[in-house]
């Protein structure tokens, strides 16, 4: 058994040819003022500056967040003459539906967005028989630049705003509502932060999507903060404001490799914050919430996917405690380009019973929407 770490074809450790890392965003126009972009309170002040009454506010939000509608002839219980200028004001168009594409039967809906700028974002919503998953977008692009990821290798565009995520939450909850999915009416259950962008790159605007998801209505939307997932490649200090923050999400981290030498060729920021600074602080995450954390590793043929590295994964994970850590293996998905592909079964399952082996709860991820470039490290936003 060879401990020797393996350098990316095409690639040695010359600090001149790390991929570059990206947290500066580019300067873009602001996308317009949305209503999920701020508090009830800061919603009742604009309307007072147009001369409504605050409590309009209310009668807006319950509209948006429970009826999930902005179409103004919807809002009976508010004047007409005043409905058509309080959504200009604060319920602009964010998104519109550029393509749609359906894998798995029509249980996987991948949607390509047009932004207020022309940019383009991806989000897909996934169907099962107990939930319904939407997997949805922080930023337009990544700028932390994993080789074996298609968003990541196209470099930060922009931050979203609070309300152009929300507004994916939103128009996925309308098609669940709608059966859209292919089995009746239904409800939006989960969201997962683990579209396109690196959510804790974009700290503040994530929490303050969370934050609308979770308050009920007319605040927010009502979900359970237990059905929500926030992934991170293992910003660490945004990983302990988040735990300062207190919000009992699921937090992912996308680790891949339990041996810094290799993480810094798949996960660039691993030589900002190494193996150990991560996983230290995701144990911290599960102290402070109670809420286990997962771990996200991407199955690369040859790569990672040695049996020692599987032993050293559960070691890493059980020096820190038990039961505080859960395991998903993903079968490496393809992308245009790549040189990789997905370990064999056979090295996959005895992957899988090492971490079990050593008393790890591990599920290989379920893959969907492979077939229309909407899995894990596939969104790329291409028309």
């Amino acid at each position: 058994m060879t401990s020797q770490p393996q350098v990316l074809p095409g690639h040695d450790r010359g600090a001149g040819d790390r991929p570059q890392l990206s947290f500066a965003v580019p300067r873009r126009g602001k996308p317009p003022r949305h209503l999920a972009d701020l508090t009830l309170a800061e919603r009742g002040e604009v309307l007072q500056e147009i001369g409504q009454p605050a409590y309009r506010a209310k009668q807006l939000s319950t509209h948006y967040f429970a009826r999930l509608t902005r179409d103004p002839e919807q809002m009976t219980d508010i004047p007409a003459a005043q409905r058509a200028e309080m959504a200009d004001l604060l319920l602009p168009d964010l998104l519109t539906e550029h393509r749609r594409l359906e894998a798995d039967g029509g249980s996987t809906l991948k949607m390509l967005w047009n932004l207020f700028d022309g940019v383009k974002v991806e989000s897909v919503l996934m169907g099962y028989s107990e939930r319904a998953t939407l997997c949805v977008s922080s930023q337009a692009g990544c700028g932390m630049a994993c080789p074996f990821c298609a968003t990541g290798q196209q470099g930060l565009t922009r931050n979203l705003s609070t309300g152009e995520i929300i507004e994916q939450v939103r128009r996925a909850a309308i098609s669940c509502q709608q059966g859209e999915l292919g089995d009746g009416p239904r409800r939006l259950t989960n969201v997962v932060f683990m579209g396109m962008g690196e959510p804790l790159a974009n700290y503040r605007t994530v929490i303050n999507a969370v934050k609308r998801m979770v308050a009920p209505a007319p605040e927010g939307l009502g979900m359970s903060a237990r059905h929500i997932t926030v992934s991170t490649v293992g910003l660490v200090p945004a990983i302990r404001k988040m735990t300062e923050e207190a919000i009992p999400v699921t937090l992912a981290l996308s680790l891949h490799a339990p041996d810094d030498e290799l993480r810094s060729q798949l996960v660039p920021i691993n030589t900002r914050w190494s193996v150990g600074e991560a996983l230290d602080a995701a144990k911290d995450f599960f102290d402070t919430t109670g809420r286990r954390v997962s771990i996200e590793y991407a199955l690369i043929k040859d790569m990672n996917d040695h049996a020692w590295r599987a032993d050293l994964l559960a070691a890493e994970l059980l020096r820190r405690g038990s039961g505080w850590v859960h395991v998903n293996p993903i079968p490496l998905n393809p992308t245009p380009g790549s040189i990789w592909t997905a370990s064999d079964k056979a090295v996959e399952d005895e992957f899988v019973a090492r971490l079990r082996s050593a008393g790890i709860p591990t599920t290989v991820r379920d893959t969907r929407g492979s077939d229309i470039d909407g899995a894990c490290g596939q969104l790329a936003a291409q028309d």
